[in-house]
């Protein structure tokens, strides 16, 4: 194996939690990363190359496989989303649902008899994944991708005393949705000091409208959602996660988000973070009393909000820890 070549919608924040840091361990082989979107032909040097495609494939992607298949060493396939079950839920939109039939259902067919590897971002994703045998990948993100040499978690200067909520999703969280709104106009009833934000797309837009202190933002791309972190800081970030077979599969990557912002964090306890005897982090059962009774503490505890903010660095820091050991079966093949 002389290089490894990474497929993918890149920049994305698959690539960046679970590969980036990995790719750029010590001791591992040299890579490229190659973003398929509008690429119709791939001028790339195949001899010794082992492929990792990322989440997506794409029509030119498995044409250069199969054409240049006895050159390469090796392909791999990384998953971080149980992604038959997002097509089989109700919360994703058709389009998406349809999108991710082409460019990551579809392409099995081809791909398959081509793999050497999979990788799964979870264990309960990898034994969805059933004969593949998946090998588990937890989220490795690299210190600059969430921290700066000079930052802290000192809460914001409050010289107005607003507290700003977040939550920011992706748009296979309908469900989530529904379940905030009654929780936020609760809190921003009791609490006129905070407001609130919110990323949704039309669907979800359509359930915060007409509430006073909430900001609606359209979802963004990655690359301006990581510039939006170092311009600004949020307070208190909620992270929901619904009952589902979905979220069942998910990895803990919006802790990532959460620490990036230097925020508190307020999770759902399960399978993704943990359940709420575990460490300094709030994790909460899926009930809406609790999660009024806990953003509204922390819209009145400065001290708190340090304390659990601190406490989900410390987390990810963790996470980061582990980025130096590379991918071993990059390793192994090298030696």
């Amino acid at each position: 194996m002389k290089r490894i070549i990474v497929f993918g919608r890149i920049p994305n924040p698959t690539f960046d939690y679970y590969l980036a840091a990995r790719l750029q361990a010590p001791n591992m082989p040299p890579y490229q990363v190659v973003d398929i979107r509008g690429q119709e032909t791939l001028e790339l040097d195949a001899d010794g190359a082992f492929v990792i495609i990322c989440r997506y494939a794409s029509p030119t992607v498995l044409r250069w496989i199969e054409h240049n298949e006895a050159r390469l060493s090796g392909v791999g396939l990384f998953l971080d989303d149980d992604i038959p079950a997002v097509i089989a839920g109700k919360d994703a939109d058709f389009l998406y649902r349809l999108f991710l039939w082409y460019r990551a259902l579809w392409p099995l067919g081809r791909l398959n008899k081509h793999l050497d590897i999979v990788w799964a971002s979870t264990p309960h994703l990898a034994s969805r994944l059933g004969e593949a045998k998946a090998v588990v990948l937890p989220p490795v993100p690299s210190r600059s991708l969430w921290s700066k040499a000079d930052d802290d978690v000192e809460t914001r200067d409050h010289a107005t005393r607003e507290v700003l909520i977040a939550y920011h999703a992706t748009g296979v969280h309908l469900e989530e949705h529904r379940f905030l709104q009654p929780i936020v106009t609760k809190v921003l009833r009791e609490r006129p000091q905070a407001r609130f934000e919110v990323f949704a797309d039309r669907r979800a837009a359509a359930i915060w409208r007409g509430l006073d202190r909430v900001q609606i933002r359209e979802p963004m791309p990655w690359t301006e959602y990581l510039a939006d972190a170092k311009a600004r800081r949020i307070d208190i970030m909620l992270v929901p996660l619904a009952p589902s077979h979905v979220n069942d599969s998910r990895a803990p990557t919006k802790r990532i988000d959460v620490a990036r912002y230097r925020a508190a964090g307020v999770y759902s306890d399960g399978l993704a973070y943990g359940s709420s005897s575990d460490g300094s982090e709030l994790r909460m059962p899926y009930a809406i009393n609790v999660w009024c009774q806990t953003i509204v503490q922390l819209v009145d505890d400065q001290a708190m909000r340090r304390r659990v903010a601190v406490a989900t660095r410390r987390a990810v820091l963790q996470m980061t820890a582990a980025a130096d050991t590379g991918l071993e079966v990059f390793k192994e093949r090298q030696s």
